[in-house]
């Protein structure tokens, strides 16, 4: 089973690039699941069509002597299994306790064996470095981890931390960074940045995510753009992008940077940002 997860800062795309490729991945007859570990529980949506019942839900209504697998997969477009860890209710408890029962109770219910996956995929928020967060790096989850981010200084910044993450456990053998996927919808956009940036870390780009209205199109629908525009070219990235994951073999140790390498690549958009306003300003 090819297992691995996709963090980035929260509302970055994670949820997009995960749900198109896990769409994408199962075109072909491969099993595949997708783990959503944000409280919001809304990584799955697209390929469901709906949100879905959290597995922190089942837990608190039925108790876990009572749980069954059915309580909290679900089956999604293109047959892709679909689970949510859920989060605690609001002001009350550790967001991140969600993803550790999660893991445990698809563990302890048999889902990682007796559905005979392909591919696993979890989908983490990565704006909190907390123990919960961490649990896909931990124990041998996940294989490697994947980042989004844009050009946008705080994303860059989430995703240098989450590399932190990383590298603690990756010197422990346990999980590696395979690369960095890149979303051009902020408000400089510019490869260059993101790409000096993995340089940095000693990282490869795994993927440029293409501007296109059918990202926003699709999801208003609750659809992926593998079902909402399957011909497309925008489909046709999310195929590649899931296909380069699936056979990636470059995974490294990150390095992550320091404060002031983060400045320089900060200097470096702000100047971008700077000539982007005044060329519109004379236009």
């Amino acid at each position: 089973m090819r297992r691995f997860c996709v963090y980035g800062k929260g509302g970055i795309g994670k949820s997009t690039m995960v749900s198109n490729m896990a769409a994408a991945l199962a075109e072909n007859g491969s099993r595949v699941m997708v783990v959503g570990c944000d409280p919001k529980a809304d990584s799955t949506r697209n390929l469901i069509g709906s949100r879905i019942p959290t597995i922190l839900d089942a837990f608190r209504e039925k108790g876990p002597g009572n749980m069954k697998l059915e309580d909290i997969v679900f089956v999604g477009f293109n047959s892709v299994y679909c689970a949510e860890s859920g989060g605690p209710e609001p002001g009350v408890g550790c967001a991140g306790r969600g993803v550790i029962t999660a893991a445990e109770m698809l563990d302890r219910l048999g889902a990682f064996d007796d559905l005979n996956l392909d591919v696993l995929i979890y989908d983490v928020l990565g704006d909190v470095v907390c123990g919960g967060f961490a649990m896909p790096l931990k124990n041998g989850l996940v294989d490697d981890v994947y980042i989004v981010t844009t050009c946008d200084s705080m994303s860059i910044y989430a995703a240098n931390n989450i590399c932190k993450g990383i590298k603690r456990f990756a010197v422990r053998g346990e999980v590696f960074l395979g690369g960095i996927i890149y979303n051009g919808r902020s408000s400089v956009d510019e490869p260059s940045i993101v790409d000096g940036f993995a340089e940095r870390l000693g990282a490869q780009v795994v993927g440029r995510v293409p501007m296109s209205d059918l990202i926003p199109m699709s999801e208003i629908r609750h659809k992926t753009v593998i079902e909402y525009a399957p011909d497309s070219d925008t489909a046709e990235f999310f195929r590649n992008l899931g296909r380069s994951i699936v056979r990636n073999e470059n995974k490294v140790v990150p390095e992550p940077l320091s404060d002031e390498e983060l400045n320089e690549i900060n200097r470096e958009v702000e100047e971008l940002f700077r000539e982007k306003t005044l060329a519109g300003q004379a236009q």
